[in-house]
């Protein structure tokens, strides 16, 4: 028992002599190397981080974070390398495995490591080789983040030592495509290059887009008597022209680029600053200068001082002092636009061939023609959201608005009511999808009722007088807004949209779609599919159809004209405050919630057709997809776009007064 005792004990240590033996020739190393870690700089540091690599991965990448941290300590008495525990007003110091002590030291004994910028990006640049090899997934993730920031031509094998080594299928496919980015950027090979270039068509993912920019970047505007044939021309600039490509097409700019032209004066100065032509152009802060340079007195080239007050006088000064050669004359316009027709002006890739930069130029053009199309889908799903909104808000002012002609200018307030009702119930559920499907039906109830009691007691003794109609709701649509702001205050009140709606739908880089936007638009068909069910299969909306054609007839079959007219008042309402809900989930809550939509909802329901949901479902895409249209063109300002739609609105109505779907009947004959 005692000699396997001493068996395993001798086992154990030849097992762990290669380590050991690591760790003491790693100490030695750092002894060796002291002096050029404690002030290390960007170009002392290359040699140690060269040297370093012939170590044990684990104790490299180890000290490698720690000297990056600004974790290291040295001794200052034998320059010893050392990490520290702080132990009151002293430090414990170890070796750097963290393990072995070395002694208690004051704090005027040991020494902070301080690596600079430059010797830190350096370090960070090796320990990339390190993590990326980790049995770490997220240290091999974090690894890959830190090496998307910042790639070099040394990660390039890298890279390719950890596409073979990676286990993980996600993480494989993202060092495969870094692995490309590196290749464009760094490899000499232009095959590799092209085969890459040519996988990325169709690709829209920004970081390609920026990849395949960088390696069209272009030199400074270079001049020559020709075009050189050995160089990639990327285009030729006719100065105080557009710029011209390489193909002889003209443009503002370069496609790729945002390059300048080069005007005539420019063009001249760079002849002279490359020893093209001898005689240099006088600028006007050269003109000022020489001036200066030439003061007599109060008088420059016998003009007094105080009559050089615009530039004709000045250029008199100066030709005066040309007279009496105490200055370089003038260079005319014409002999400079002589000397730089000379000459060609042209830039070059950075890239020498023209084979990858033709390939790249045709990769981009087919990726931008796929970020056009997905703007215009990503317009067309704005417009259709915006649609939706105001389908929401409209709908109801149709019903009451298209059966009893009330202008019902409240009609906002029932939308405010209905957000108000959805904050409320948050505050008592803290769940936010079961505090929503609590709030929907309650908004209904609440703003039915109260639709109800404006109509039993205002409305119905208006009926036939728009005028008065409009002042009266006019001024309860005041009322409520002040009661609102007695109640809740002035500050805009959250409400919550549940978790599962937060974030976006992502088809590409290019395209999103929020989830708010999505829940609204399907919240617009469920509305408009229950309205249709309501209106063409039940009771309340055949009668609602027959006093909306025909009041008079209705009434001799038995319909109770005002009954329905209270209902459908308050039909109308509920829907707002349901609308109410949905607009506050994307929406300030305020007791101005209402007014911001009433203008819009008023003219989705005339434009459309008073008292009929596709007209108005008409309506409010016609006024959706205009404005948005409209501020595509001019994003910056909105209010000028809802000025040219209601210009538009205004137009349309001369021509079409009935709406895009007109109903017969009492609407109509209205």
């Amino acid at each position: 028992m005692k000699i396997n005792f001493y068996i395993i004990l001798l086992y154990a240590f030849f097992i762990n002599l290669p380590a050991v033996a690591h760790h003491d020739q790693f100490n030695i190393f750092l002894i060796e190397n002291s002096d050029n870690i404690i002030k290390s700089s960007a170009k002392t540091v290359d040699t140690i981080l060269r040297d370093i690599q012939s170590f044990d991965d684990e104790i490299v990448s180890r000290f490698l974070e720690l000297w990056k941290s600004k974790s290291l300590y040295y001794i200052k008495d034998t320059k010893q390398v050392v990490i520290v525990n702080e132990n009151n007003e002293s430090f414990d110091a170890l070796e750097i495995d963290g393990l072995t002590g070395i002694g208690n030291y004051t704090k005027k004994e040991i020494k902070k490591i301080k690596p600079n910028s430059g010797v830190r990006a350096k370090i960070d640049s090796l320990l990339v080789k390190y993590q990326i090899s980790n049995s770490d997934i997220n240290i091999r993730r974090k690894s890959l983040d830190s090496l998307k920031r910042n790639i070099q031509p040394e990660h390039l094998a890298v890279l390719q030592d950890a596409y073979i080594n990676e286990s993980d299928a996600e993480l494989k496919t993202a060092i495969d495509r870094l692995l490309k980015f590196a290749i464009i950027k760094y490899s000499d090979s232009n095959d590799k290059k092209l085969e890459i270039i040519e996988s990325f068509k169709g690709d829209t993912a920004i970081e390609i887009r920026a990849s395949l920019n960088q390696l069209l970047n272009s030199s400074e505007v270079k001049v020559g008597i020709s075009l050189p044939n050995n160089k990639n021309i990327a285009r030729v600039i006719v100065p105080g022209f557009t710029i011209k490509n390489s193909n002889g097409t003209s443009g503002t700019t370069n496609f790729f680029n945002e390059d300048v032209e080069i005007s005539i004066n420019d063009a001249y100065d760079k002849l002279y600053a490359d020893n093209l032509v001898y005689k240099k152009r006088i600028t006007p802060e050269e003109l000022k200068k020489i001036l200066q340079q030439n003061i007599i007195g109060d008088t420059i080239g016998g003009y007094s001082i105080s009559s050089l007050d615009n530039e004709q006088s000045r250029i008199a000064a100066y030709n005066k002092l040309v007279e009496n050669n105490l200055a370089p004359p003038f260079i005319s316009e014409n002999k400079i636009n002589e000397e730089v027709n000379k000459f060609i002006f042209y830039s070059v890739y950075n890239d020498s061939s023209s084979e990858v930069t033709n390939a790249a130029l045709n990769t981009l053009a087919s990726i931008n023609l796929r970020v056009q199309i997905y703007k215009y889908i990503d317009l067309f799903i704005d417009g259709l959201s915006l649609a939706s909104i105001y389908f929401l808000g409209a709908i109801g002012l149709a019903i009451t608005f298209g059966v009893m002609r009330v202008i019902n200018m409240a009609h906002g307030e029932f939308i405010m009511m209905g957000a108000y009702t959805g904050y409320v119930v948050q505050q008592f559920i803290s769940n936010h999808t079961l505090s929503l499907l609590v709030a929907l039906p309650l908004a209904f109830i609440i703003t039915f009722i109260a639709g109800v009691i404006m109509e039993r007691l205002v409305i119905r003794h208006l009926y036939r007088k728009p005028l008065d109609t409009l002042l009266a709701t006019f001024g309860i649509s005041i009322a409520l807004q002040q009661i609102a702001k007695n109640i809740f205050g002035t500050q805009a009140r959250p409400l919550t949209s549940p978790s599962w709606l937060d974030g976006s739908l992502s088809l590409s880089d290019d395209l999103s779609i929020s989830y708010i936007r999505i829940a609204i638009f399907i919240l617009s068909l469920i509305f408009l599919g229950l309205l249709l069910f309501v209106m063409n299969r039940t009771r309340l909306g055949l009668e609602t159809r027959a006093v909306t054609q025909n009041p008079v007839m209705a009434s001799n079959m038995g319909i109770n004209p005002e009954r329905i007219n209270m209902l459908t008042f308050g039909f109308g309402s509920g829907i707002a405050g349901i609308a109410g809900i949905a607009i506050g989930l994307f929406s300030k809550v305020t007791s101005e919630l209402g007014s911001e939509y009433i203008v819009q909802s008023f003219m989705t329901v005339v434009v459309g057709g008073v008292g009929n949901i596709w007209g108005t479902l008409a309506g409010a895409s016609l006024i959706g997809f205009l404005q948005k249209f409209i501020e595509w063109f001019n994003p910056s300002n909105t209010l000028a776009a809802q000025t040219y739609m209601i210009i538009f609105i205004i137009l349309f109505i001369q021509f079409r007064p009935k709406g895009i779907v007109a109903l017969k009947g009492r609407a109509a004959d209205d």
